[in-house]
């Protein structure tokens, strides 16, 4: 297997996350209601699974290894648009939280930037993934032997590993440094 292959398997779970949001924001139009349930799944599925699993990979792994190659100047500019377009994404999740935030306090306009929020998030991640499955994943292949893709993929998969525990680790860290709980004491 291609290093790429787990990549653009993240992509189709993405695209099918999208399908999801598309729904929700007919349903928004129609019922002038959030569902706030949805809303933290989405949140937490882009932050942890589309931008610091895939976008993680990509960053941290693929683009590093990249990086030290001699680059074509149009992938190298390519690499540099999806890198900018991980940071424009977690911009557009961020901004959703703090809609969301509007929301619940009551803002008259709660409802709209929520949904212009989702809106944006489901424009945005088709481009992304068609730019990265179409005009950059494969040619990039060339630029590593048989032996550099095997690493790459092991590396991958040893990343996917460690997510969960990363995940909860800081969870608890951010729970602790709230003094919402005490180490060592349980209610």
């Amino acid at each position: 297997m291609k290093p790429i292959g787990p990549l653009m398997w993240e992509h189709r779970l993405i695209e099918r996350f999208i399908e999801i949001l598309n729904a929700e924001i007919g349903k928004i139009r129609e019922q002038n209601a959030i569902n706030l349930i949805i809303l933290d799944q989405a949140v937490d599925f882009f932050r942890t699974y589309s931008d610091r699993t895939h976008h993680g990979k990509e960053e941290e792994i693929l683009f590093r290894d990249l990086a030290k190659k001699n680059l074509s100047p149009d992938h190298e500019r390519i690499m540099n648009e999806l890198v900018n377009e991980h940071i424009q994404a977690r911009a557009m999740v961020g901004g959703l939280v703090a809609a969301k935030g509007r929301y619940i306090a009551g803002s008259n306009t709660g409802i709209a930037e929520i949904s212009d929020c989702l809106k944006g998030l489901v424009e945005f991640y088709p481009r992304h993934i068609l730019k990265e499955d179409k005009h950059f994943f494969f040619p990039c292949l060339d630029y590593f032997t048989k032996a550099e893709q095997d690493k790459m993929l092991q590396e991958f998969w040893e990343f996917d590993r460690q997510m969960i525990h990363e995940k909860y680790t800081k969870l608890v860290e951010e729970l602790l440094g709230q003094k919402v709980l005490q180490p060592g004491k349980r209610k």
